[in-house]
């Protein structure tokens, strides 16, 4: 009789009871194109998603990004901080802005850092499936557009 194969434990912050958005995934998605205005000879603009999905119940948070740099993630992460409040654990791929943005909280904000308590924790860099909640997330998203 055939055996099924061995999976791997669920982590346990997917296990926890917490607050909701105290434990987050983020990545991006897009490009996507938008008009700035509903008008004859309107250019569209390149805009991107960036995605917060809570580690405990799935839930889905988007902000609106205009590019990759590690400012405007810092600026998504503030608007999403102030309307969900303080994550304590923000789980994501090895993305530069990422890794940009995590750099420059521990360099520049390194106090308010250690005083909000906000750790960072990256996949492996060969082993995209280990975001697979998170890329579930992009991929509802892109398919709703």
């Amino acid at each position: 009789m055939p055996q099924p194969p061995i999976m791997g434990d669920i982590p346990a912050v997917r296990l926890s009871q917490v607050k909701p958005f105290s434990e987050v995934g983020c990545d991006y998605g897009g490009p996507f194109s938008l008009l700035r205005y509903r008008a004859r000879g309107a250019k569209s603009c390149k805009a991107y998603i960036c995605l917060f999905v809570c580690m405990a119940t799935k839930a889905l948070h988007l902000e609106l990004v205009s590019d990759l740099s590690s400012e405007t993630f810092l600026g998504a992460l503030r608007r999403f901080i102030s309307r969900r409040g303080r994550c304590n654990h923000i789980y994501s791929d090895c993305g530069t802005n990422f890794v940009g943005a995590s750099r420059e909280l521990i360099n520049m904000l390194k106090s308010a850092a250690e005083q909000e308590q906000i750790s960072w924790h990256f996949n492996p860099p060969s082993a995209p499936h280990f975001g697979g909640l998170w890329e579930a997330g992009i991929k509802s998203v892109k398919n709703s557009h």
